[in-house]
């Protein structure tokens, strides 16, 4: 089977990934995993990752193929230490993955608003696999990825004045 390149394929959808913090070592792997699929001109603005020393943080957007979200974070799931979130943006919808280095993968599909959307047979399974209230309330929050989405909280909007005025006060 033939892969996909740019100039064969539809510029189709939207991403961006967030690396919220990777350890020094593996910043040169990354890019160039990242120039492997999205193109050599393609690199991370690492800066320092305040919340985890000596770990550094990035973003990246594109425009390409339908799939490089799962692609990027197949490629990034391989090393430990990561902490990412990657979307991929269509005008169907589209796709997140979230990781941690305790919880792993976790991928959802998503409206077009960004929420993440649970299918009939989703539902269906945890129901099936439940006893009572709580392990459907569990089985669901799962499925929505809530242990992800907490984890990955503290990383968001975090920047160098937010912790200037935090040790200020």
């Amino acid at each position: 089977m033939q892969r996909l390149t740019r100039g064969s394929a539809s510029l189709a959808v939207r991403g961006h990934l967030r690396i919220h913090s990777a350890p020094s070592a593996l910043r040169r792997h990354i890019d160039w995993a990242l120039a492997d699929l999205l193109g050599p001109e393609v690199r991370c603005e690492w800066t320092p990752q305040i919340l985890k020393a000596g770990t550094y943080k990035c973003t990246l957007s594109w425009r390409d193929r339908e799939g490089v979200a799962a692609a990027i974070a197949s490629s990034l799931r391989g090393w430990h230490y990561l902490y990412f979130e990657v979307q991929e943006d269509t005008n169907n919808g589209g796709e997140l993955f979230r990781a941690t280095p305790e919880l792993g993968i976790h991928h959802a599909l998503t409206d077009l608003s960004g929420a993440v959307v649970l299918s009939e047979n989703q539902i269906n399974a945890v129901l099936k696999n439940s006893f009572d209230e709580e392990s459907i309330r569990t089985g669901i929050a799962s499925l929505m990825g809530i242990d992800w989405e907490s984890a990955l909280e503290g990383f968001r909007g975090l920047n160098h004045q937010e912790i200037a005025q935090l040790r200020a006060i």
